[in-house]
């Protein structure tokens, strides 16, 4: 039986977005949440009734915050939001991103201090459950105010307008709901505004994003591991004591997870013929840690910046019943979001580059310690291993610009009324695909260093020749050239899937 979340609004992880994510757990909202969330809605009822100036409630949005709407008006007002904003283009989010993002806006609206009714957020949740799973647009959000566009297409999805994925199907979310047995939503004051003005498109990506990067992150460690003994390497820029005299939390962690997957190794610290003359390794066997490392500090970062974006209130304006005010201010403007997926984007890319480094000095016959170029049982007739590197060499450099900073950016909407806008989604979006790129990156490692491997002769760790046996199961070696990508594809894989074992386990 399937595991079931109690939102609260406070206390939401990343693994648990994830298990609901990718996992089909089921979500209900705490008795806690219901009350306070029908405080602030009384609240926004009373002052509907009293005629009060509130924004998005009795006025415009944006650039017409200063119109006045009557009465009778309020309901279409909030239609009309949604539908209008509902602007979106490209291919549309995954699933597990859609999902998490119906999560997310639920807790956020959890918290208690948006004035939404209870049942609305009860139907976005029986969706979530159910999986109507709304088809949402991955292109047109600014991040500032949030992520109107994208939330707006879940929103009209809640209100039967557009389309949705529904029992392997795309199809109207008019008749997905339907068949369901749930009635669409009819927004009421204030309700439009609570469901699309928030952070969450930016946030599922960069969650998920997130938790996958920490787990490639230990992968990255193992698979230089296996490098480092295809190279015949040195123990010694891993040893505790380097690491205690720069002691960055990263870096000792990804020393001590190479030193267990080369413990009992014979290749390691070789002074045979193809060695005697090396000193020292070269900066991407003996860097690694360093590397690896910082990466590993830079989503410890990030991994607090999302904690707390996942628990926040972020729509506009916030309703604090205990002092009788609508507070209009900022919190769905996008910023620590951006700023973290472009570290993390960073962090990532580079943990793609110096495994880029790795694999290249095995195809190099003049710095693999003895193996051949380009890992060619028979070079010059076969190329072996020649253009997985070029693969691998192309996707650093697709990183390279993909990282660049789309937080730096800012484009003023609505007629100057929201003049600076954070680009979130944007950098969520590039963190996710550089994440995948890096995962390709580490299948080419990691097939390089089996075959290496198999011209070697001696004692493997005892990590990696359990990585090694692993890989081999699943992808055998090149002893004729063939067709590599599907190699490539299926250890790519087992790294996306987490279908590797390893002797130790770092992240949370």
């Amino acid at each position: 039986m399937k595991r079931r979340v109690l939102l609260d609004g406070k206390s939401l992880s990343p693994e648990t977005l994830e298990q609901v994510a990718r996992g089909g757990w089921k979500v209900t909202l705490s008795e806690s949440a219901k009350k306070r969330m029908n405080r602030s809605r009384a609240w926004v009822e009373r002052a509907i009734e009293r005629r009060e100036v509130v924004y998005g409630v009795t006025t415009g949005f944006g650039a017409f915050q200063n119109v006045s709407i009557p009465p009778e008006k309020l309901l279409e007002l909030q239609r009309n939001l949604i539908l209008s904003h509902c602007a979106g283009v490209g291919p549309p989010f995954p699933e597990d991103v859609v999902r998490a993002m119906m999560l997310l806006r639920a807790n956020a609206l959890a918290r208690g201090l948006s004035g939404i009714r209870v049942s609305t957020v009860e139907l976005l949740l029986s969706m979530l459950n159910k999986g109507i799973l709304p088809v949402i647009p991955s292109q047109g959000s600014v991040g500032a105010s949030g992520d109107l566009a994208p939330l707006s297409h879940m929103a009209a999805a809640m209100m039967g307008e557009g389309k949705v994925r529904f029992r392997g199907r795309e199809q109207n979310a008019s008749t997905a709901l339907r068949s369901a047995g749930l009635r669409p939503l009819v927004p009421e004051a204030k309700e439009g505004l609570a469901l699309n003005n928030g952070t969450q498109a930016m946030t599922a990506i960069a969650a998920l994003a997130l938790v996958d990067a920490e787990h490639l992150a230990d992968m990255a460690d193992a698979v230089a591991a296996l490098s480092l003994e295809a190279l015949k390497g040195k123990s010694t820029p891993f040893a505790k004591q380097v690491h205690e005299a720069r002691p960055h939390p990263g870096q000792g962690i990804s020393a001590r997870n190479i030193r267990t997957m080369i413990r009992g190794s014979r290749l390691i610290d070789s002074d045979d013929q193809d060695t005697k003359n090396s000193v020292q390794d070269s900066y991407s066997l003996r860097c690694t840690p360093q590397v690896h490392g910082a990466s590993r500090d830079a989503m410890d970062h990030v991994r607090q910046v999302i904690q707390r974006e996942m628990n926040s209130a972020t729509d506009n304006p916030l309703i604090f019943v205990a002092e009788n005010q609508a507070r209009s201010a900022g919190n769905f403007h996008g910023q620590p979001v951006a700023l973290a997926m472009d570290f993390l984007s960073l962090a990532l890319s580079e943990i793609g580059n110096i495994s880029e480094r790795r694999t290249a000095k095995m195809m190099d016959r003049h710095h693999n310690a003895g193996l051949p170029a380009f890992l060619a049982p028979n070079g010059g007739v076969q190329s072996a291993l020649m253009i997985a590197q070029y693969t691998a060499a192309a996707l650093v450099s697709e990183n390279k610009v993909l990282t660049h900073p789309a937080s730096s950016d800012s484009i003023p909407t609505s007629a100057n009324q929201e003049d600076h806008v954070s680009m979130g989604t944007i950098s969520a979006r590039h963190a996710s695909q550089i994440l995948r790129n890096v995962q390709s990156i580490l299948a080419i490692e990691l097939l390089s260093a089996c075959q290496a491997l198999g011209f070697r002769s001696g004692k493997q760790g005892t990590g990696t020749a359990a990585l090694y046996r692993q890989i081999r199961r699943n992808v055998r070696a090149v002893n004729k050239d063939r067709m590599l990508s599907d190699d490539i594809k299926a250890i790519a894989s087992l790294l996306h899937l987490r279908k590797i074992t390893l002797p130790f386990r770092s992240v949370r």
